[in-house]
């Protein structure tokens, strides 16, 4: 009885060195942009450790004797977290502070604005003359990136919280955004049609420019009413392409179809490239584009905007002198 007790206490003893002496664990590291903190340092109460992340923010911590650890890095916030709330393949996410560097990454206005902002900025470029500088691309592919996020979003708030589904998300996402355009391009239909002829005679300002009223009513000119279709991938056009065409009193149920289907076109391709691309980039080769939304933001706006570069370049190359 003795020798079980003894063999008891032993056995008690190894266990209890094996927690407080536990095995390295492996931990991912992240921003509220889902992007790798970097370089930071782990303070356990006695000493500071530098950790250096992997691209994806994986990095290996020691867990040691100890309650609590410090998690600090350059321009983040700190954060405190019990041991014992740190586990095998735990994320721990720090917050970095803001710096004007941030309006240039869409995921701010995602993380900040949430769904509603993305369906506001998407209606209003279409749908207030005033819309035409809002980044209504960048943002929907970035919606394609992020669509997880965003559709759990809406499911949280009809209670159905719970479901994880991909293409639930992409599907919630897809039409929202939809009925967000459509609903846009209609009310600058009808604003064509009651104050629209009046617009010609407006002064610049700030919010307005006279000069993209007659670039979009060229280009309905130019392609009719499949203009409508085909301005949404234009950015400027797109806004004012509603207005000509009520201006020009298109009918209402032929600008209702070319409304739908560019709308389901430009939202589809837009959201599903985002997502899908990411996918397959991440799966081939390892790149993240949430590490490089930047770059990509800059490209799609000089791809969309390159028609109309190149249309105000030749135009002034082709004047003749006076």
């Amino acid at each position: 009885m003795k020798l079980n007790k003894k063999y008891s206490i032993a056995f008690v003893c190894l266990f209890f060195i094996k927690m407080v002496n536990a095995d390295p664990i492996n931990v991912k590291i992240i921003n509220q942009y889902e992007t790798a903190v970097g370089a930071l340092t782990i303070f356990d109460g006695e000493k500071n450790v530098s950790v250096e992340t992997k691209k994806d923010g994986s990095c290996t911590i020691d867990l040691g004797q100890i309650d609590s650890l410090v998690f600090t890095a350059d321009k983040y916030e700190s954060v405190k977290m019990s041991v014992k709330d740190i586990k095998e393949n735990s994320i721990i996410s720090l917050h970095k502070k803001f710096t004007w560097k941030d309006l240039f990454n869409p995921m701010f206005y995602i993380i900040y604005g949430g769904l509603w902002f993305l369906l506001f900025i998407i209606f209003a470029e279409t749908g207030l003359f005033a819309g035409f500088f809002l980044p209504g691309d960048s943002l929907l592919f970035v919606a394609g990136i992020y669509s997880n996020n965003l559709g759990h979003e809406f499911l949280k708030l009809v209670g159905m919280g719970g479901l994880q589904n991909e293409w639930a998300d992409l599907i919630i996402i897809i039409g929202l955004v939809i009925l967000a355009g459509i609903f846009g391009n209609f009310i600058g239909y009808w604003f064509g049609r009651k104050i629209g002829p009046a617009m010609f005679s407006w002064k610049d300002n700030l919010l307005f420019k006279k000069k993209y009223l007659f670039q979009a009513k060229d280009f309905y000119d130019k392609h009719g009413g499949g203009a409508i279709v085909v301005a949404r991938f234009v950015p400027i056009i797109r806004t004012f392409a509603p207005i000509i065409s009520g201006i020009v009193q298109m009918p209402k149920a032929k600008f209702s179809f070319y409304n739908i289907v560019g709308c389901v076109a430009w939202v589809a391709s837009m959201i599903l490239g985002g997502h899908f691309l990411q996918q397959w980039i991440l799966s081939e080769f390892g790149f993240n584009l949430k590490d490089h939304l930047e770059v990509i933001v800059i490209g799609i706006i000089l791809v969309s905007t390159l028609p109309i570069l190149i249309k105000l370049f030749f135009a002034k190359s082709n004047k003749q002198p006076q």
